[in-house]
């Protein structure tokens, strides 16, 4: 007998096999998303002080130590307004991946469709597979911005298309702002067509916003939660890793209703259990930094944004320079170039620096084919040697 098997067009991710690219040839890793330095030392400290008093050590609570379910709640009121009850609305999770999984294996029933922006983050789509839905996805395309001047360019979400794709099998729709890999943050009157479309259309929202705080030139981070009518149908997910450069600690967190949330930890409990159980408390004291970190945190990135998008324009590339995330999309066409597998499996050769083909995140690979991303999450010198390599290119 044939077994279907959910998961069968997802192979080894290309993560691993650009990194291993990268060790192999000796080329600057400009591929995956992490920083190439530790975040601030008295978080560090706050993790080792949990260790050496015990805390954590064993089996946390399953939905989060008190502690940082409580500056979660906080920091969601404090910035944007929204009240979160620490112990019915808060769920501590294994990174922000783990929230997806959770999230899209509680509200998705087989059959349901699930609408998502492409290009989307790999593990959406596994998720949706291995719940049994149906990805539809709707195709962010570069357009003028008319915010900006005449060379600025940015990956726009046609709100026509998004109404077209809904169905009345359609159950979610999963958002993603700051978005990854485009670099693009949804717009105020976006969301807010996004949240009339859902009330109108009775949708739940998963948000990823782990990229909340990593938003440049004045763009302002809008989560649809707070927007009329959102609360009680929106799962927002969040992050430790991307704000405070320690991915490899794997604390997210999710935000909801008391019955979105009861739902959700009903599928998490039996992924991971619990986890990070030290990290969690420092992560706490991480939430509580003063806004001086953000704001330097924002201008560092940027100004790394700027060294690589410049750098990639002079080499020969279009750059859509982003507004958020750690991510520089590009267009490989002007170098010659149409497909970007092939392009990022000989750029160590080429030029020394590993980077990820866009249309791994596309559906309608050839939507992708000649976009290709590099991450900006680096040290100065090494963003600096990675352009330099670059030129051979021009």
């Amino acid at each position: 007998m044939t077994r279907l098997n959910r998961l069968a067009e997802f192979g080894t991710t290309i993560f691993a096999e650009m990194s291993a690219l990268a060790a192999r040839t000796g080329a600057i890793n400009l591929g995956q998303g992490f920083p190439d330095t530790d975040g601030p030392e008295e978080v560090r400290e706050a993790a080792v002080r949990a260790l050496r008093d015990g805390h954590g050590n064993q089996y946390p609570p399953g939905p989060g130590v008190p502690e940082l379910r409580t500056a979660i709640a906080d920091h969601q009121r404090d910035r944007y307004g929204l009240e979160y009850d620490p112990d019915t609305e808060v769920l501590v999770t294994a990174g922000a991946t783990e929230a997806i999984a959770a999230a899209l294996l509680a509200l998705v029933e087989p059959g349901d469709e699930v609408i998502a922006l492409e290009p989307y983050y790999d593990s959406y789509a596994a998720c949706v597979a291995m719940a049994g839905g149906t990805r539809v996805p709707v195709t962010l395309r570069p357009r003028q911005d008319p915010r900006g001047g005449a060379a600025d360019r940015r990956f726009v979400l046609d709100l026509d298309e998004l109404r077209a794709a809904v169905t009345p099998r359609t159950r979610l729709i999963l958002l993603n702002t700051p978005h990854n890999p485009t670099g693009t943050v949804l717009t105020r009157a976006e969301l807010t067509a996004v949240a009339e479309l859902a009330v109108e259309r009775d949708l739940l929202v998963v948000t990823d916003e782990v990229y909340e705080h990593l938003v440049f030139d004045g763009a302002e981070h809008q989560p649809i939660a707070a927007l009329p009518g959102m609360r009680d149908r929106t799962v927002t997910i969040g992050s430790a890793g991307k704000t405070y450069s320690f991915t490899g600690w794997k604390v997210g967190w999710t935000t909801a209703s008391p019955e979105l949330t009861a739902t959700v930890r009903a599928a998490k409990q039996f992924l991971t259990y619990v986890s990070s159980g030290p990290f969690q408390y420092a992560v706490a004291e991480a939430l509580r930094l003063p806004a001086a970190y953000y704001d330097g945190l924002r201008a560092d990135l940027q100004a790394k944004r700027d060294l690589l998008s410049d750098g990639l324009a002079e080499a020969g590339f279009e750059v859509y320079r982003p507004q958020g995330t750690y991510f520089v999309t590009t267009d490989i066409r002007p170098l010659g170039e149409g497909d970007g597998f092939a392009f990022c499996r000989s750029l160590p050769e080429r030029a020394g620096v590993v980077a990820i083909p866009n249309a791994v995140f596309y559906d309608h690979r050839e939507a992708g084919a000649p976009f290709v991303r590099f991450a900006f999450c680096k040290r100065t010198e090494v963003l600096q040697e990675a352009v330099d390599r670059l030129k051979r290119l021009a």
